[in-house]
């Protein structure tokens, strides 16, 4: 504008240039000493944070420990020195030196950058954080925060969690009948008070909702104790002697979680722990937690229920489901053996009696079935028997697959069969493993019964009058029963009796059965050297090792491990074989030593008299040394009891 008025008055225009001058020097003046208090004041305000910074690390109503980059103490506050101790002093040394177990390395691995410690009675949360100095020198801040009331709370907690437990007089009813009528009000009574008395030195409630029932709860505290003490009122009980001529047994089912739970889901969890106990024949304890089971006693063989109520029950299901069904298949374990195949064709001839299509699945023969295998081809029993794959075509929706002589999964011939059909049915003589069959519709378990053979006999027996074996099925069904029983030796009671003279009746040939289960040379050499190469460990219990390597590996083990038990003097034997890279492991007993419980640890399972275990990828010499840990672990539980 100035420049522009020069055009028209000069006057104006100089007056108009002197005051753009002035203003132009006052802006810069002005702007100068605006620049110069910011900066004065930036400069107080730092100061002022510093100040802050300083009284909040003093003032820190929490430990703080500041550490350079090699992790040498550079400062801490008076709140940590507590922790330390008056008479330490880490400054310029490594935090370490107190805190050896600290590694806090940890903390650069953690996403949510805490780490929980314990030291000297109290926990803390140690949170870290990462600055630069004003040398561009990287420090590490620490601060400890004190939980230790919280984590008391929390342990509080966890101690006094509710507990549910199931117990069941396993044979009560036998004991009472087996008792004269005077003893009968006292046994009752020692009953209760026992089963009190152990449930007030727990702190327990105890509640008897039935004759030979009772609820207990407890606190969560009470169950590490329980477990320490091997649950003993399971020995407590078995050695009461009130004028009863049967020890006295106990299930007890306990059912917990990590999870919250409700009343009603714990009440389930314990009741299903109550019915494995008693599916692995009683006398023992369940503890069931999160999926994972543990087993405590079982020291006792399974009584023999005399009533035969729960078998007629089980064959009018057996038929029911049968007749409802399109078509039935019949499966036993991988490599069965004559109980197996046995029971097998028993299951066959009433599915075929309710006029059904029925087969069973077998893939191939084996040295333990050879002969019965033979012995069908002959008699016309091509179309009996099915292949695996087969018989996956052949299931759907509308079949019945029944599974005898085994309940897991894993074991059973074809494990795909499992999920092609609709209905699944297990008849089973063995003690309950944690790896049941869960689909099953209809259960027939029962660890007291000689064989699976004596329970098929029973079914036929029951399912109609009207079944009609061959001999051929008869005398495979006897077979079983004779080999399980080692000829009516072992594990035998008077039920078993009551199947053979059945099956006797139904035209099964004694002679024919022992044929059946009669060796060829090959297996008598190789058990005749397991047995002279045996050796003994603990003074009675014997182990052998089987040196061939053949498909008949499996059945000169059980063999060897039968003969072992004619030593005199030997209370238990163990024979190892290996196939397939698989260390095959039978183990038998009189009773004194419960081998199912010794090779359950080693994955296997069975009875208290005859059991078994598969290692995969395990050599002789490793599952040797397997074997003898787990019966040191054994009869070390039984000495601490």
């Amino acid at each position: 504008m100035v420049a522009v008025i020069y055009a028209f008055n000069l006057a104006i225009a100089i007056t108009g240039t002197l005051i753009l001058i002035y203003l132009i020097y006052y802006k810069i003046k002005a702007a100068t000493k605006s620049e110069e208090r910011w900066k004065e004041l930036v400069e107080n305000l730092a100061l002022d944070i510093d100040t802050a910074t300083q009284n909040i690390l003093l003032e820190l109503p929490f430990p703080l420990v500041i550490l350079k980059e090699d992790d040498t103490v550079l400062w801490y506050n008076s709140d940590f020195r507590n922790i330390l101790g008056d008479r330490r002093n880490l400054l310029n040394k490594s935090l370490k030196q107190v805190f050896e177990d600290l590694d806090i390395e940890k903390f650069y691995q953690r996403e949510d950058k805490f780490i929980t410690y314990y030291y000297e009675g109290n926990h803390y949360r140690v949170y870290t954080n990462s600055v630069k100095n004003i040398n561009s020198e990287k420090i590490r801040m620490l601060y400890w925060i004190d939980y230790t009331e919280y984590e008391e709370l929390m342990d509080r907690y966890l101690l006094e969690r509710p507990v549910i437990a199931f117990i069941q007089v396993d044979n009560y009813d036998e004991v009472l009948k087996s008792s004269k009528d005077s003893y009968k009000p006292l046994i009752t009574a020692i009953i209760d008070r026992k089963i009190n008395a152990w449930a007030k030195d727990m702190n327990a409630y105890v509640n008897k909702y039935d004759p030979d029932q009772y609820l207990m709860m407890f606190e969560y505290e009470y169950l590490s104790v329980m477990e320490e003490k091997r649950f003993n009122i399971l020995d407590i009980m078995r050695e009461t002697q009130s004028g009863n001529k049967i020890p006295i047994t106990l299930s007890i089912g306990v059912g917990i979680s990590d999870q919250k739970l409700s009343f009603p889901q714990l009440q389930e969890l314990s009741k299903s722990a109550l019915d494995i106990a008693l599916a692995r024949g009683g006398d023992q304890a369940v503890l069931r937690k999160d999926g994972k089971l543990s087993y405590f006693g079982g020291k006792t063989q399974a009584v023999e229920k005399r009533t035969k109520v729960k078998a007629r029950i089980k064959a009018h299901g057996i038929k029911e489901l049968m007749e409802n069904s399109e078509n039935v298949l019949v499966m036993g374990h991988e490599n069965p053996d004559i109980d197996s195949l046995g029971a097998a064709l028993g299951i066959f001839r009433c599915a075929r009696f309710l006029g059904k299509e029925a087969s069973i699945v077998l893939d191939k023969s084996n040295p333990s079935i050879d002969v019965l295998y033979k012995e069908l081809m002959e008699n016309g029993y091509e179309t009996a028997l099915s292949s695996s794959e087969s018989a996956r075509k052949a299931a759907n929706e509308d079949t019945v697959l029944v599974i005898v002589d085994v309940h897991k999964r894993n074991l059973v011939q074809d494990p795909d069969l499992i999920d092609k059909v609709g209905k699944i049915i297990v008849i089973d003589h063995h003690i309950r493993a944690a790896e049941f069959i869960e689909e099953s519709v209809l259960t027939y378990l029962e660890p007291y019964a000689s064989s699976t053979c004596e329970l098929v006999s029973e079914i036929i027996e029951y399912i109609d009058d009207g079944v009609e074996l061959t001999e051929i099925e008869a005398t495979a069904l006897l077979a079983g029963i004779y080999m399980d029983t080692k000829n009516f030796a072992i594990k035998t009671g008077v039920r078993t009796f009551e199947a053979a003279s059945f099956l006797r009746k139904n035209g099964a040939d004694t002679l024919k059965a022992k044929k059946l289960l009669k060796d060829d040379r090959e297996v008598l050499i190789a058990k005749s050297q397991a047995l002279k190469e045996a050796q003994f460990i603990k003074g009675n219990i014997a182990i052998a090792i089987v040196n061939d390597q053949s498909d008949k590996a499996n059945l000169i083990t059980a063999q060897t491990a039968d003969e072992l038990m004619n030593i005199q003097g030997v209370e238990a034997s163990f024979v190892i074989a290996l196939g397939d890279n698989t260390a095959i492991i039978s183990g038998r007993s009189y009773g004194g030593l419960n081998v199912q419980r010794i090779l359950e640890t080693l994955g296997g399972g069975g009875h208290m008299t005859v059991a078994g275990a598969q290692l995969t990828d395990t050599d002789i010499e490793t599952a040797r040394e397997m074997l003898k840990n787990a019966i040191d672990e054994y009869l070390k539980e039984g000495e601490d009891k």
